[in-house]
């Protein structure tokens, strides 16, 4: 993370400007605490908006947020993990830089079938009959 924004990949960056901060009470344990200062950050990226996202890092981004991604293509993220702001403010950073790289990867090669040659279906068929064939002989010995 440097001081002008979140550095994802090599030309894939989002700027300060484009994230939006804010501080809201956490819920859980900490005691008086909880109920007076707002730790837990809810950080806003509109992915929409993003200048140095290319456009399929921006269409998987909003696919891997599912339930945190707005109809207006903002991504939300909220921290609430630890008990101080800068901590949290870090933490929502990082899940918001750590979804941007799974969005960047390159899509898996689509499989291709394959089938097995004549020669290994006739050598597996061949070891079942032989398999077959020892099997038989385990029959009861009938007496002459």
């Amino acid at each position: 993370m440097s001081e002008d924004g979140l550095q994802i990949r090599p030309g894939i960056r989002v700027d300060e400007d484009e994230l939006e901060e804010q501080f809201i009470r956490a819920s859980g344990p900490g005691g008086q605490n909880v109920n007076k200062v707002a730790t837990a950050v809810q950080l806003r990226f509109r992915v929409t908006a993003a200048r140095h996202l290319p456009e399929h890092v921006r269409v998987q981004a909003l696919k891997l947020a599912g339930n945190r991604a707005t109809k207006e293509g903002e991504i939300v993220i909220e921290a609430a993990r630890f008990r101080t702001q800068e901590q949290n403010r870090a933490d929502a950073r990082a899940r918001l830089a750590a979804l941007l790289m799974r969005a960047s990867e390159p899509p898996p090669k689509p499989r291709k079938k394959t089938r097995p040659s004549k020669g290994a279906i006739e050598r597996r068929l061949k070891t079942k009959a032989g398999r077959s064939a020892i099997k038989k002989m385990r029959g009861k010995v009938t007496p002459e």
